[in-house]
């Protein structure tokens, strides 16, 4: 693999490294004593997520035999995140089911306004 191509490799690897860092750290806690749970990921979030192991997939799939220092660096690094991101998925899961039981507990609730106010405009 030419030179360019596998410092084109490494500095795309970089930058996919920056953005998975900075996503999994909008997912974690505001403060320790938050740490049971990160924050629910939004849809948007888990999309650049996946767009990122995309890519970074496509790229490695490119690999050359032999790597640079900054390459195997990058490729440490990223190696990092995705285990990083491992770890956080059953928290994020958590999460998610524990924001679905809100909503569903939030839609349960209009519902019953719903049918109190409906039940009142009747006996008017």
């Amino acid at each position: 693999m030419p030179l360019s191509r596998t410092a084109d490799l490494t500095r795309a690897l970089h930058e996919t490294n920056s953005r998975l860092r900075f996503s999994l750290d909008c997912l974690l806690p505001a403060s320790a004593s938050d740490a049971a749970l990160p924050r629910p990921a939004t849809p948007e979030q888990m999309a650049e997520l996946l767009s990122e192991l995309r890519n970074a997939g496509q790229w490695l799939r490119t690999m050359p035999a032999e790597k640079t220092p900054g390459l195997e660096q990058e490729l440490c690094e990223y190696r990092k995140n995705v285990e990083r991101l491992r770890d956080l998925l059953p928290s994020i899961h958590r999460a998610l089911l524990s924001e679905r039981a809100r909503l569903e507990h939030e839609r349960v609730r209009v519902r019953s306004a719903r049918e109190w106010v409906d039940r009142s405009r009747q006996t008017l």
